[in-house]
């Protein structure tokens, strides 16, 4: 697939089948995803793969749970509560595999460099005929330190970006997109 159609031809796919990843497809996404530029070339990240849709659908009640626990009535994330009640949503939409990007600690642009990695798994993983979804439901319960020490990821690591993986059985229509606001100097 040529670049600029992966680019914008890319959706965020929240329908799978339910096959697995081979682990051969997911270390290539993966060190794809290594290729992405990084300040000072310092190269933060480290990744989380996680696999099994019922796995998954555990992590997401949990998820859920923790969100409903911890939202105030003026989270922008209150606009979703009927959603996150409901026990037939799941967070990860069933998809049979995860990878969490994660910054190793939280020097400068460390974070900024895991999602520059992020989007590049992203567009790898279209490429290679697989979807994918950030899931950023995920991230405030996967930064709690049981839930790191239970995933084995370094206590001075920080979660950035959850993307589920999978064979998309359905695709999304194109998103319309806004012409882009530039100031030209």
């Amino acid at each position: 697939m040529e670049l600029m159609e992966a680019i914008r031809a890319r959706r965020a796919v929240r329908d799978f089948e339910p096959d697995g990843i081979e682990r051969a497809q997911i270390e290539a996404l993966i060190a794809a995803a290594a290729q992405a530029p990084s300040a000072m070339n310092l190269q933060p990240w480290l990744f989380a793969v996680i696999q099994g849709a019922d796995v998954l659908r555990g992590y997401s009640d949990r998820a859920k749970a923790h969100l409903l626990a911890t939202m105030g009535g003026d989270s922008p994330l209150a606009t979703y509560r009927d959603h996150l009640v409901d026990p037939g949503y799941n967070i990860f939409y069933g998809a049979p595999a995860a990878i969490v990007v994660c910054a190793r600690t939280q020097a400068t642009q460390a974070i900024e460099d895991c999602c520059l990695a992020a989007q590049t798994l992203m567009l790898a993983a279209w490429g290679a005929g697989l979807g994918t979804c950030w899931i950023g439901f995920a991230r405030p319960w996967l930064s709690l330190p049981a839930t790191m020490a239970e995933l084995r990821l370094p206590a001075t690591s920080v979660p950035v970006a959850p993307i589920v993986l999978g064979v998309p059985r359905s695709l999304p229509g194109p998103t319309p997109r806004r012409t882009p606001e530039v100031i030209w100097l």
